[in-house]
């Protein structure tokens, strides 16, 4: 679990976080959402410690890493994946190399071994025999794979996914975020994901963190935001008519369900055998 605690950051005086709070659990995928100049990147480089909180504690599992000294900090980012905006592959490096970049950074694992789990997560992203490839030889979306396995090759507990949509198109998008998804629930991780993407909020936000001008406005899931009455996330989320309209037609087929659910239930309590005491007996 990752708990945020009274999170604050300014920067020459001008607040930019403002007391965020939130919990961030394992096997979800949890997205921080917000307008430009929200404070979602300010607040995810807090979380990794690119920057130190004014105030306030983020804590993994307990452990309180802005209290932490550097060697202990290091430690908790051994178990940290983080998948960069454009991926920021190393354009002299093949995808082999790429991958293998942090292997040769924290393990002292010998050649064969390295090659293996490089070979094991391009399998894993659908890349098979890309390895000797450039990222100049590759796709947008191939290039967010690449980059998804190289955040994951040393098992992390934590993905960090910065806007991992960005310059890609729609279907693309989808198998990106699907694919985040499945590697969340597989590994049982804690996936963290600053996005744009409304895309993404439907498809995959477990847990969602609305910012407003640094504070947290809104959280929920994504079944709970089609039901929102708070005008600022559903301005944001829902901006266009054409939005607004899917909106509504979300809303009932939502409320479809909830009542499908009731009647099951009714259907299911009075099917159910009443289950009669046995008479008492001298």
């Amino acid at each position: 679990m990752i708990e945020l605690r009274n999170i604050e950051k300014s920067f020459d005086d001008k607040s930019v976080i403002a007391d965020v709070s939130a919990v961030m659990k394992p096997g979800q995928c949890n997205l921080i959402i917000g307008a430009s100049g929200s404070g979602k990147t300010v607040l995810m480089k807090c979380m990794v410690g690119l920057f130190e909180p004014d105030k306030g504690h983020v804590l993994y599992d307990g452990q309180d890493f802005t209290a932490m000294n550097n060697d202990e900090k290091t430690e908790i980012r051994k178990e940290i994946g983080m998948l960069f905006q454009g991926s920021a592959l190393f354009d002299s490096l093949t995808v082999e190399q790429n991958i293998m970049f942090p292997l040769n950074m924290f393990t002292k694992w010998p050649i064969k071994k390295k090659l293996d789990r490089v070979n094991e997560v391009l399998a894993r992203v659908n890349l098979v025999d890309t390895n000797k490839k450039y990222p100049g030889e590759l796709s947008g979306g191939m290039k967010k794979r690449v980059g998804i396995a190289r955040a994951i090759v040393l098992n992390p507990k934590y993905l960090f996914c910065d806007e991992p949509n960005s310059g890609l198109d729609p279907q693309t998008s989808l198998v990106i975020d699907h694919l985040i998804k499945e590697i969340t629930l597989e590994y049982n991780i804690i996936t963290v994901v600053n996005t744009h993407d409304m895309n993404s909020v439907m498809e995959i936000g477990n847990y969602i963190l609305y910012m407003y001008k640094g504070k947290k406005e809104w959280e929920g899931n994504n079944r709970e935001i089609i039901f929102s009455k708070n005008q600022r996330l559903n301005d944001f989320i829902f901006a266009s008519e054409f939005l607004k309209d899917a909106k509504d037609m979300r809303m009932l087929e939502e409320k479809g369900k909830i009542a499908n659910e009731r009647d099951m239930d009714e259907l299911l309590d009075k099917d159910s055998p009443t289950l009669i005491p046995p008479a008492d007996t001298e």
